[in-house]
C-alpha cells in the first residue's frame, strides 16, 4: 500500500512538474510576442511622427498653405499616378489577335486604333479621380475641357 502511495505521489509530482514546464513555455512565448508586437507599434508610431513631421515642414515650405502643400504633393507623385494608370491596362494578355482592318474608319482612324484608344479611355480619367476623392484637380495640370454645344438641326 505504500509503494502504490508513493508511486501515486510520483505521478502527481511529474504530472505538476508538466504542466508547470508548459505554462512557462506558453508564458515565455506570450512574452515574446508581446515584445514584438510592441516594438512593431513603436516602428509604426515612429514612422508616422516622422510622417507628420514631414508634412509640417511640406506645409510649412508651402507658405503655411496646406492646399499648396497638396498641390506640391500632387505634383511629386503625378507621375507615378500616370504610371499606374497606364500599367493597369498595359500588361493585358491576348493570346491572339487577328487584325482585319481596312484602316478607313469613319473618322480616320483605323478600328484598332479605336480599339487601342477605347481601352486607355477605360482608365478613369484624372479629373475624375480627383473628383471622386473630393479634391480640386491643380489648375496647372489643365482644366475641364468644356462640351462643345450641341447644333440642332432645322
Amino acid at each position: 500500500m505504500v509503494q502504490a502511495q508513493i508511486d501515486k505521489k510520483r505521478i502527481e509530482i511529474a504530472a505538476e512538474a508538466e504542466a508547470e514546464r508548459i505554462r512557462r513555455l506558453a508564458k515565455g512565448e506570450a512574452d515574446a510576442t508581446y515584445a514584438k508586437m510592441e516594438a512593431q507599434a513603436r516602428g509604426i508610431e515612429e514612422i508616422l511622427s516622422k510622417q507628420a513631421l514631414g508634412y509640417e515642414r511640406l506645409v510649412k515650405a508651402a507658405g503655411g498653405e496646406p492646399n499648396a502643400a497638396i498641390k506640391l504633393i500632387l505634383a511629386d507623385k503625378i507621375e507615378e499616378l500616370v504610371k499606374t494608370q497606364v500599367d493597369a491596362i498595359k500588361n493585358i494578355k491576348f493570346d491572339k489577335i487577328t487584325v482585319w482592318d481596312s484602316g478607313n474608319g469613319s473618322d480616320g482612324k483605323s478600328s484598332t486604333a479605336n480599339f487601342l484608344s477605347g481601352l486607355m479611355k477605360s482608365i478613369p480619367p484624372m479629373q475624375e479621380m480627383f473628383d471622386q476623392a473630393g479634391m480640386d484637380l491643380p489648375s496647372y495640370l489643365g482644366t475641364k475641357k468644356e462640351e462643345p454645344p450641341i447644333k440642332k438641326q432645322k
